[in-house]
């Protein structure tokens, strides 16, 4: 099995056909719409070469300049930081520049068919990521209270681990119809997606994940939450998530997002930089040999400090070197919150429902250390006990996740020391990187008391906080309970027909605005959304046997809950 504490139902061995991650909430199949020979859409030849702004250059708004310059049009993308945004891979000082630590997204489901097609296009390599008692890592530890147990299955597991497995696959079916709907989106029956969401939201919309739990009387027990709260299904424990509506964690298992996660070989930044330097071989307008790239001169513009509308319902950018230029159309793909912060803005950029729904969005925090060591030691075996040295651990001690990356036995590897959430990482936000590698020895070395870890350590800590980071205040989101309104707002914003005629022009995108945050499959759906958005503005349309999201939206629009 892939999890400590699988799904409900049996998932399928991860070589075959995937389930996609689109929906529940709005069942479209972006990968079908990539892969059709006929495109996503044309706009007019007059308004070839128009510019349109995209702010920010991370996964969503390199994704939706590079499909806006294949149309014709020449985005401007601004970028305050560097290309990739969360999805960030460093390397260390001094070391072997292979060597690498993916300090944003590392991992990444077979779910995210759309995030593939990119993957796929760039040429990319994918491999296994070691999740606990995946088939990619050799040994799982799990340590809670002091009690350390060493497993390669979850049969090594102590029943109680069996049992708590038990409580979640029987709370998920009982509470939430997983194997109706998991049935449903392996087998794109919008139709019975639409039903069994549509109850559930209206359902479930003011639960928390905890309270979930606590009305199953599967998890009767409090030892049994305690338990599954530390360890958790798939990537780990989900106590952090307890106070997060219900529906956030439905989204994540009925799409099989925890499964089979796989890691992008030389790191995910590579991502978003290969789309930047590519030259499509099917593009509009421009000659062949032209890339984002080549249309910026080798470099985004800088961070935008202001946007305002102007004459025409035109929109004005200002960025921070005092240059100010106006586009008929953007699209905004940072973190909402520094259109409240960081970005002076017109309160008409935007309807005040979709103000309020910014200003309401939910945030995770979200910490991680990586290390640099000589070689992969933890696979050495101790001749007393025939175990590995050490092991992928799960603990509720200070690192709470371990994670151990390597490329072979005689290379040098990476210790993911520490990857917390929440409040276990606003405790590490005041120390610096060495002061949290010594704190995280410490705390493994009461788990293993005969590994010396630091003696294996070649180079120095990298950390990221990314609720200290300015341009980003947080991991990703992740809806409160009473949040479905907010985010469908934010969401469906890319329907501007049906907004005042003088709230149109500027699009939302990322992974904020996705009903799959914190995947990065989600920052590629919205960026097509608003690639629709934006076409539909100047008059283009997609193919009639290619159908775009917008031209399916009332078919198979999230459902909408009543405001009174």
């Amino acid at each position: 099995m892939t999890s400590t504490v699988p799904n409900a139902v049996q998932h399928t061995d991860a070589a075959a056909e995937p389930i996609t991650m689109f929906g529940p909430d709005f069942p479209y199949a972006y990968d079908d719409f990539l892969a059709h020979p006929a495109g996503i859409g044309q706009i007019p030849a007059t308004a070839h070469g128009t510019e349109v702004a995209v702010i920010g250059g991370g996964l969503s708004g390199i994704v939706a300049a590079y499909e806006l310059m294949k149309m014709g049009l020449k985005p401007v993308v601004y970028e305050a930081d560097q290309i990739g945004g969360r999805l960030r891979t460093v390397g260390f000082d001094g070391c072997d520049p292979g060597l690498t630590a993916e300090m944003g997204a590392m991992r990444f489901p077979p779910s995210s068919t759309a995030l593939q097609h990119y993957i796929d296009l760039v040429g990319l390599e994918t491999k296994p990521f070691p999740n606990p008692l995946s088939p990619a890592t050799p040994s799982t530890v799990v340590d809670l209270k002091g009690e350390s147990h060493y497993a390669r299955t979850i049969d090594d597991l102590p029943q109680v681990y069996r049992d708590v497995m038990d409580a979640w696959n029987r709370c998920l079916e009982e509470g939430a119809d997983f194997s109706d709907m998991n049935r449903a989106m392996r087998e794109r029956d919008v139709p019975r997606i639409r039903e069994i969401w549509a109850r559930l939201v209206e359902k479930l919309d003011n639960q928390t994940f905890y309270g979930f739990l606590c009305d199953s009387d599967a998890f009767k027990s409090f030892r049994h939450r305690e338990i599954f709260g530390q360890v958790g299904f798939g990537t780990g424990g989900w106590d952090t998530d307890f106070p997060n509506s219900i529906l956030e964690i439905l989204r994540v298992v009925y799409t099989e997002a925890d499964d089979h996660h796989r890691g992008i070989v030389g790191g995910s930044q590579q991502l978003p930089l290969r789309l930047w330097d590519r030259e499509p071989q099917k593009i509009v307008h421009w000659p062949l040999g032209t890339s984002l790239s080549s249309l910026h001169g080798g470099e985004p513009r800088p961070a935008v400090i202001r946007m305002n509308r102007t004459a025409g319902n035109r929109i004005t950018v200002t960025d921070a070197t005092g240059d100010i230029r106006t586009y008929p159309a953007a699209i905004f793909t940072g973190q909402s919150w520094l259109l409240l912060s960081k970005v002076d803005c017109d309160d008409t950029l935007f309807p005040i429902d979709h103000w309020t729904a910014m200003e309401r969005t939910h945030y995770m925090e979200s910490s991680k250390l990586f290390v640099p060591v000589d070689r992969p030691f933890w696979l050495d075996r101790d001749e007393s006990t025939g175990r590995d040295t050490m092991s992928m651990t799960l603990t509720d001690r200070m690192t709470r996740g371990t994670y151990l990356l390597d490329d072979g036995p005689d290379r040098p590897a990476v210790i993911c020391l520490s990857y917390t959430w929440c409040d276990d990482s606003l405790k590490w936000l005041p120390l610096s990187p060495a002061e949290r590698m010594d704190v995280m020895l410490k705390s493994l070395g009461e788990i293993y008391p005969d590994v010396d870890i630091r003696k294996h350590v070649i180079g120095n800590p990298v950390t990221v906080s990314w609720e200290n980071e300015p341009y980003f205040m947080g991991a990703f989101k992740a809806n409160l309970p009473g949040h479905y309104r907010y985010q469908r707002r934010l969401f469906t914003h890319f329907m501007q027909d049906r907004l005042p005629a003088d709230r149109r022009g500027l699009f939302l995108a990322g992974d904020d605005i996705s009903w799959t945050a914190g995947w990065a499959e989600g920052a590629v759906q919205t960026a097509l959304n608003a690639v629709w958005g934006v076409m539909h503005q100047f008059g283009g349309a997609t193919d009639p046997t290619n159908p775009g999201p917008g031209d399916v939206f009332d078919d198979i629009a999230p459902v909408e809950l009543p405001e009174d």
